[in-house]
């Protein structure tokens, strides 16, 4: 799996549009995803479903991505290994992005990005998340089963979303977040 490659982005992809190169986020980043978060959230952040579950298993180094253009990092995912009802998959989130740089393409390029390296590079079988089915969906994200997926805190179930390589697979997760590997 390769650490670095790179997307346009904006509303069209013209010679205007500013290249995109995606990394894996290093301790060097930490500080700055942390107030990044911070400016996103806000102090409410903390009861999130994604920190709830990152409080429990530790994210992914190397598919925790950041987005930059010309060398500036202006947003941020976190990928947090997980396992539901026995198969391995990733949480997505937080997802962050710089308001400077909001509404340009560029939180969708990085889900796109990470999202096809966790299910092309057969480190995970699917990618879930909770957020809203307008922005995830037409990135490939669907709903799951109402109530099938057990959180370790409160979520809508209505915006708990899956990306898989079988979409049909969608609607078999079920149980609680477990670690990566848990059968």
């Amino acid at each position: 799996m390769t650490n670095q490659s790179s997307a346009s982005v904006g509303a069209s992809d013209n010679a205007a549009s500013p290249s995109i190169k995606f990394r894996s986020a290093t301790a060097a980043d930490a500080e700055w995803i942390d107030q990044l978060q911070a400016l996103a959230f806000g102090p409410g952040r903390f009861a999130r479903a994604a920190f709830r579950v990152r409080e429990r298993f530790e994210i992914d180094p190397e598919l925790s991505l950041i987005a930059e253009i010309e060398g500036v990092p202006i947003s941020s995912v976190s990928m947090t290994p997980i396992s539901l009802s026995g198969v391995n998959g990733y949480l997505l989130g937080p997802l962050a992005t710089d308001p400077a740089h909001r509404a340009k393409g560029v939180g969708r390029a990085l889900v796109r990005e990470v999202t096809t390296r966790v299910l092309t590079a057969s480190v995970g079988d699917f990618v879930l998340l909770v957020g809203d089915e307008s922005y995830y969906g037409p990135l490939g994200f669907i709903k799951t089963k109402p109530n099938a997926i057990i959180f370790p805190g409160p979520v809508d179930p209505a915006r708990i979303l899956v990306h898989s390589r079988d979409p049909a697979d969608a609607q078999d997760l079920h149980g609680p977040i477990a670690a990566f590997g848990a059968t």
